[in-house]
């Protein structure tokens, strides 16, 4: 049985709220870390050594600031809409919007993480360290939040039980 399926004994009602306090503990991870990556960013132009950025620079900086910020907002997204939404019985479609705006979410951030590395390396090595750490942080989390998790999915049975 997979996460999305009902447990034995477990009615519709209770899979979705089991569904969604899952989802918000996973967001709870998240949340902090882009919100304070996006803070820092937005920091950024009023340093003095912001001005030394040449055309590249500033568009890994655009690129990790607006990435940053859409993270931001499709990972607080859930959070709001469940307030707008509350006791409207709409608990199906919040989790299955919330589950697509964490995934969003969740790859903004690793987009955003990665022109960081471009941007902090660029600064301190130049342009080789560059792009070598931002394809390593780029290999990394498509290793760690893609093939990894599909991998594991692929090899779990379809009707294998919940401790299995």
């Amino acid at each position: 049985m997979t996460d999305d399926e009902r447990r034995p004994n477990e009615t519709p009602a209770e899979q979705l709220d089991r569904n969604w306090f899952s989802l918000l503990q996973e967001l709870r991870v998240v949340q902090t870390g882009v919100q304070i990556l996006t803070g820092l960013l937005l920091t950024l132009p009023f340093q003095q050594r912001f001005e030394d950025l040449d055309h590249v620079g500033r568009i890994v900086y655009i690129v990790a600031v607006c990435s940053s910020v859409l993270a931001t907002a499709a990972l607080v997204a859930p959070v709001i809409m469940h307030r707008l939404l509350f006791r409207r019985y709409a608990l199906a479609r919040l989790v299955r919007v919330a589950h697509l705006l964490t995934i969003l979410g969740v790859a903004m951030l690793g987009i955003s993480v990665t022109a960081v590395l471009a941007l902090i390396f660029g600064v301190v090595l130049g342009p080789v360290a560059a792009s070598t750490a931002a394809g390593v942080g780029a290999l990394l989390f498509v290793l760690l939040w893609l093939v990894l998790p599909f991998s594991l999915r692929r090899d779990l049975s379809p009707h294998a039980g919940p401790h299995e």
